[in-house]
């Protein structure tokens, strides 16, 4: 080989090294952002203890999730938006459905599906709910009521939801029952 027939194969090459590496570049910082899951963490992070909520007189919005649910992924954005909003007059509590410390809390407000919105008053008495993914607009015109003590526009609203099944008790057997067999008609 000539010189002069190797100098166009090592631009080849340096190009197609220049390429990789760019795309090996851009791959590991894409997978270094935010996902769904991630944000959602830090949101429960960041959220108010529902011990807080319930006696610091506020209005809250409590908000069961779990980290694999894509609808709760889906408004992890727009609920960074509402509360960024509404957080000086709102408690926002995060509950993870895979935690079995709100066991309680799942069975009493008959969670069955995320996620899953609970309205508190001031008192921590339940005054609405909503199920599935909300539209920010819904979302901001509901915390907007709650925020002013007046009736949610679009209170026990439904929307998209995950799939999700307590885990109440080993064996399977559902507390709720109180060890009564249902019997199929």
């Amino acid at each position: 080989m000539t010189e002069t027939s190797t100098a166009p194969q090592r631009l080849r090459n340096i190009v197609i090294a220049a390429v990789a590496i760019l795309l090996t570049a851009t791959l590991f910082f894409s997978l270094q952002t935010e996902n769904g899951s991630s944000n959602l963490d830090q949101q429960a992070a960041a959220a108010t203890p529902l011990e807080v909520a319930l006696s610091n007189g506020k209005p809250t919005l409590v908000e069961f999730y779990a980290n694999w649910c894509s609808s709760c992924q889906a408004m992890a954005a727009d609920l960074a938006t509402v509360k960024a909003d509404y957080g000086d007059r709102l408690n926002f509590v995060m509950l993870n459905v895979d935690n079995p410390k709100w066991l309680p809390e799942i069975l009493q407000y008959d969670v069955d599906g995320i996620p899953h919105f609970i309205y508190l008053d001031g008192e921590g008495g339940a005054i609405a709910q909503a199920v599935g993914e909300q539209p920010l607009s819904i979302l901001e015109a509901d915390l907007g009521a709650l925020a002013a003590a007046q009736p949610l526009p679009y209170a026990n609203a439904s929307g998209r939801t995950s799939a999700f099944t307590p885990k109440t008790a080993p064996g399977g057997s559902d507390p709720r029952s109180h060890g009564a067999q249902v019997q199929a008609s």
